[in-house]
């Protein structure tokens, strides 16, 4: 913080990105048991940073979360810094409830949820491809069908 107690410009772009970073560590079940077995869902100052950071379901933030955004540089390498992790805000919205921090504790129940993850990305992965595959064969299907001639 500066000497006035407001955030400069870099300090606010670091908190951007630091807790960007941190709300993606929420798409992995296995951190929040982590962070569960050290009991830092015990502690009401960090159940209370968990209510603030829901400012990212905002559209205006959620975006960062949804999208890899690339942009090459001069020399023609490719940067990207955005959140590869939807899955994410389902967790912290979980977070909110006593029952799930209390529960994430157990291995056993971080499996489960790690596990049912995998499952919901390999069945989204194989419908997606199926509708694709779908619309391309329509799409093939319409350019290859004479168009009709107007008899003048």
């Amino acid at each position: 913080m500066s000497v006035r107690g407001v955030e400069t410009d870099e300090q606010q772009r670091i908190r951007f990105q630091v807790e960007l970073e941190f709300v993606q560590c929420f798409a992995n079940p296995n951190y929040l048991h982590f962070v569960a077995q050290r009991g830092y869902f015990k502690d009401p100052a960090f159940v209370n940073y968990i209510k603030y950071l829901q400012y990212w379901k905002e559209p205006a933030y959620a975006k960062y979360l949804k999208y890899i955004k690339f942009k090459m540089d001069m020399s023609r390498n490719f940067n990207h810094n955005v959140i590869r992790y939807p899955m994410c805000l389902h967790f912290l919205d979980l977070l909110q409830y006593e029952h799930f921090r209390k529960e994430i504790v157990n291995g056993q129940c971080a499996r489960f949820i790690d596990d049912q993850q995998i499952l919901h990305w390999q069945h989204y992965t194989r419908k997606r491809v199926r509708l694709l595959q779908s619309q391309a064969e329509k799409h093939m299907t319409v350019q290859n069908e004479p168009t009709p001639q107007k008899n003048v």
